[in-house]
C-alpha cells in the first residue's frame, strides 16, 4: 500500500495577549486578540476548541511561521507542543477570543502559561473545530461534565433555545471553583464538589439518580475519560438514549499526559462503543 501524503497542517493564527481575569482560585480567563486574527470565524457550535501551540524553551523558528517547514527542517523534540481549549467566547467585532484554563500550581504546560501571561504576549493557534450545540428539536437536554468541560457548557447554556428544559451538571473541586453563568430563563448549573472523592465520581451519582423527564434528549457529556465512559455506558444501554443524541468523549485521562492522551483516544472511544455495542 502506498504511503498515504502527509496532511497540510491547518494555518496558524498569531494572536496577543489582550487581558487577563482570575475567575477563581483554579480558573484563569486569557482573551486573545489582535491583527493577526483577521479571518478567524466561529460557526454555530457551542463546544468550538482551538489548539494552542508552544515553542520548546530555547526553540525559535523562521518566519513566516510554517508548520509543515518546521516538521521537515526540525526533530520532532522542536515541534511545537499543542494543547486543545474550547472557545469560551469570540467577538467578532473586537477580534477577541476568551479561553479558560484550569490552573494547579506549576502542573503541564498550557495551565501554567496562562497564569503568568502578559498583556502582549503572542500565542500561535489553529482552528477552530467543534461539533456540538444544543439541538432545537429536543424536549430536554443534558450536559455534564468537570472543570475542562465548563467553558463548552458555559456557552451552551447561553444558548439554549427560549423555554428549554436543562439538567445541568458541573463537578468542581469546592464552592469556591463556582462561577457566575448567565443562561436564559434562569436554567441554573447544579454545582457538585468533588472534595477528596474520585473524579467524576459525582457526576456518575448524579446522572444515575436523575428523574429524566419524559421525551428526546440531547445529551453532552464531558471530561475525564473514565466517568464519561462509564456515563456512556449508562445513557446508551440503561437509558436506551440513541448515539446520534449524544455528543461524549474524555478530554482527558488521569495519569496521561496531553499527548499520551491524544495518541490513544480515538482507539479508546471506538473500543468503548464497540464494546458496548457487543452489550446491547
Amino acid at each position: 500500500m502506498a504511503d498515504r501524503p502527509a496532511r497540510k497542517a491547518p494555518k496558524p493564527y498569531e494572536t496577543r495577549v489582550v487581558r487577563t481575569e482570575r475567575l477563581t482560585p483554579h480558573m484563569v480567563r486569557v482573551v486573545l486578540g489582535g491583527e493577526g486574527l483577521a479571518g478567524f470565524t466561529l460557526g454555530a457550535f457551542t463546544d468550538h476548541y482551538i489548539k494552542l501551540l508552544f515553542a520548546p524553551e530555547g526553540v525559535s523558528y523562521p518566519e513566516p511561521f510554517d508548520m509543515d517547514r518546521i516538521r521537515e527542517e526540525f526533530p520532532r523534540e522542536q515541534w511545537p507542543a499543542n494543547r486543545t481549549y474550547t472557545v469560551r467566547s469570540w467577538d467578532p467585532s473586537q477580534r477577541e477570543l476568551a479561553v479558560d484554563f484550569v490552573v494547579h500550581g506549576d502542573e503541564g504546560l498550557a495551565g501554567p502559561w496562562a497564569a503568568r501571561a502578559q498583556v502582549g504576549d503572542m500565542m500561535r493557534i489553529q482552528g477552530p473545530g467543534g461539533g456540538y450545540a444544543p439541538a432545537p428539536e429536543a424536549d430536554w437536554h443534558l450536559l455534564v461534565g468537570d472543570e475542562s468541560a465548563l467553558p463548552a457548557i458555559a456557552a451552551s447554556l447561553e444558548q439554549m433555545p427560549a423555554g428549554a428544559v436543562v439538567h445541568a451538571f458541573v463537578e468542581i473541586e469546592g464552592p469556591q471553583e463556582e462561577q457566575k453563568v448567565v443562561t436564559p430563563d434562569g436554567v441554573e448549573i447544579t454545582w457538585l464538589h468533588r472534595g477528596d472523592r474520585p473524579a467524576g465520581e459525582a457526576l456518575v451519582e448524579a446522572v444515575r439518580t436523575l428523574d429524566f423527564p419524559e421525551g428526546s434528549v440531547c445529551a453532552f457529556v464531558h471530561g475525564e475519560a473514565a466517568f464519561v465512559k462509564e456515563l456512556r455506558r449508562h445513557l446508551r444501554l440503561d437509558r436506551q438514549i440513541p448515539r446520534e443524541q449524544l455528543s461524549i468523549s474524555g478530554y482527558w485521562r488521569l495519569g496521561q499526559t496531553d499527548e499520551a492522551w491524544r495518541a490513544v483516544k480515538r482507539d479508546w472511544n471506538e473500543a468503548v462503543e464497540r464494546e458496548q455495542e457487543q452489550a446491547s
